[in-house]
């Protein structure tokens, strides 16, 4: 089952151990960063444990003082050195600790995240449409923090406490009896028990937080991406109403979470509140008996003090554990996806030398109840330009995706070199493969590079030959930056003409021996139509060539004119001999023409 957009719906009920578990290797890496890390924990740790020590000998040097058995003048100055030195060693190795542990955690963060990305890329198209890009963002940016937060504190703050739990109860049993380490261990229990439960109850309200907030961020992001239809359509005060509503939706889980919150906050203060005054009682009735000096008081109540500050960091660590937990289960549950469109074991990289494209029997169709394509069978001879033309929906452009794998047809067979492309990589199959797009998204970067993502390799001189060979350079010259020029996002700042011209010489630059145009004209005018055309005549030279089209007078020309009705190949020939068998090539023919006419 594909996740949902909305990111709160992988929340776990209890700890998901597994997490954990698919952590740790990227944490192993760094064993000895981890080791001197800890080393410096426990050096923190012993100081920590030790100043509440030196507070009582320093008070019971003050009191004896203040007796009359000694000048105050007298006191041990080594006390105060020390406890300054204790406390400076207490902060100093901490942040040794998280200096040391940081690299850890970054380099950590960067190979997870970069497998996510990668993962996400090797996904098939139809993940893709199902996804909302902004949702699929914060998956990913709440899964890589929580990620941070988990190895961090659950490494060096968890385990830690709860040792330094055990060290002080042990401490004050050894010392002062059962009865204080009893107290002890009994409010923490009573704290611990009590921050599980609560945070299990109010683990919903953080998945419907979470939710809500991926819901409107989606939708912010989504609108934002499309705002010239926002304008066209005049539907500003539509969107932001929607996104009002998403956020009135974000505001009611938040206020849900923030009240949750405040009962769990309340439960572990009270119980604080309670153990410590039990604490502090019986130590001062221990003073007023004789059993105790001041300096005991004052090392109980720093150790209660001491022990609460971690304990109450305890729970708000596991609280965001669990949340933590929550969103790392979710961007794993995207790791977890798996293609439909795979490579087999072993598959050998494609293979081509002459371009021969056959297509054979292929029958597709994206849903079971709607079949796209019904035995379609044609080829592509070396150096020919095969067109496919038909009616919207007869499956043209459906061709091209499976020439590119991003879908497997149910039955039949792509072959290319008489290479089933099913049995060899799909990424040596997209190499031998260029592309001009019906709608050319181009990246928000300079002209220059967004041509050089054709051959990421390539040197200026190749792009600037490419520039030339798309009828490119009077544009790029009349421009102040030239080709340094930003293109805006999905290229919004340049024309159709312009941006197809850029997806042209960025096929140029890939060097592929079978392209494919779909429909790369449609969406033009006539003027800039004819000049693509040219373009497109030119770079097609020694190439096999896939050429979707809507308009037949763009491919009148073409070697061999595919018909396709309803998924199937009714007719097949070249312009010439199609117009002759007056059937449905002739009628299509004959329809544009009088629209052209009429649109003089």
């Amino acid at each position: 089952m594909r996740p949902s957009s909305h990111g709160g719906d992988y929340a776990p009920q209890h700890f998901n151990w597994q997490v954990l578990t698919a952590i740790w290797p990227y944490l192993a890496a760094y064993k000895l960063r981890i080791g001197l890390a800890l080393l410096c924990l426990m050096a923190a740790k012993l100081a920590s444990t030790y100043i509440p020590f030196l507070l009582k000998y320093m008070v019971d040097t003050l009191d004896t003082s203040t007796n009359g058995n000694a000048n105050l003048v007298l006191m041990p100055l080594a006390l105060v050195v020390a406890y300054g030195a204790a406390r400076f060693a207490n902060v100093l190795f901490g942040e040794l600790r998280d200096t040391v542990f940081g690299r850890v955690t970054e380099q950590a963060m960067r190979r997870i995240g970069l497998k996510v990305f990668r993962h996400l890329h090797q996904l098939d198209l139809a993940f893709h449409l199902d996804r909302r890009t902004g949702a699929l963002s914060r998956d990913i940016e709440r899964g890589t923090n929580g990620i941070s937060f988990l190895m961090r504190f659950f490494v060096f703050n968890i385990i830690p406490t709860i040792f330094e739990i055990v060290l002080i109860a042990g401490i004050l049993f050894v010392n002062y009896g059962w009865l204080y380490a009893l107290v002890t261990l009994a409010a923490v229990a009573a704290y611990a028990v009590f921050t599980f439960y609560t945070t299990e109850w109010r683990t919903r309200f953080m998945r419907e937080a979470n939710a809500a907030d991926n819901s409107a961020n989606a939708r912010a992001v989504d609108s934002l991406l499309n705002f010239e239809t926002v304008k066209y359509f005049n539907n500003e005060g539509f969107e932001a109403d929607r996104y009002d509503q998403d956020l009135i939706g974000w505001a009611q889980a938040r206020r849900k979470n923030r009240l949750s919150l405040f009962t769990l906050n309340g439960g572990q203060a009270l119980i604080i509140a309670v153990s410590q005054t039990l604490m502090i009682g019986m130590a001062a009735n221990a003073v007023t008996q004789g059993d105790m000096t001041l300096g005991d008081f004052t090392l109980i109540n720093a150790f209660m003090m001491q022990l609460f500050l971690p304990l109450n960091f305890l729970g708000f660590v596991y609280r965001e554990i669990k949340a933590s937990l929550a969103n790392i289960e979710q961007m794993f549950a995207l790791l977890d996806e798996k293609p439909t469109v795979i490579d087999t074991p072993d598959a050998p990289t494609l293979n081509t030398h002459q371009g021969r494209v056959e297509f054979d029997k292929l029958w597709f169709s994206y849903s079971p109840d709607r079949p796209i394509l019904k035995g379609v069978s044609f080829a592509i001879e070396p150096g020919q330009k095969v067109a496919v033309v038909g009616a919207s929906g007869a499956g043209k452009s459906t061709l091209v995706k499976l020439l590119f794998r991003f879908y497997d047809p149910q039955k039949g067979q792509i072959r290319i070199d008489g290479q089933d492309i099913q049995a060899v990589t799909q990424s040596s199959l997209r190499q031998h493969i260029g592309i001009v797009p019906q709608d050319t998204v181009l990246f928000n970067d300079t002209i220059l590079e967004n041509i050089r993502y054709g051959n990421p390799m390539a040197t200026d001189t190749e792009v600037n030959q490419a520039i030339k060979l798309a009828h490119l350079s009077d544009f790029i010259n009349n421009l102040p930056k030239g080709a340094n020029t930003m293109v805006g996002e999905r290229g919004l700042k340049l024309s159709g003409g312009e941006k197809q011209r850029v997806a042209i010489a960025r096929t140029l630059l890939k060097n592929a021996l079978i392209l494919a145009f779909d429909e790369a004209t449609s969406s033009l005018d006539s003027h800039s139509e004819q000049a693509i055309l040219q373009a497109l005549e030119e770079i097609a030279q020694g190439h096999s060539s896939l050429v979707i089209a809507h308009r037949l007078s763009t491919i009148v020309d073409a070697d061999n004119i595919v018909v396709l009705n309803a998924g199937e190949v009714v007719e097949q020939g070249n312009h010439t001999a199609l117009l002759a068998l007056n059937g449905h090539y002739a009628k299509l023919w004959q329809s544009q023409q009088k629209q052209a006419t009429a649109s003089d």
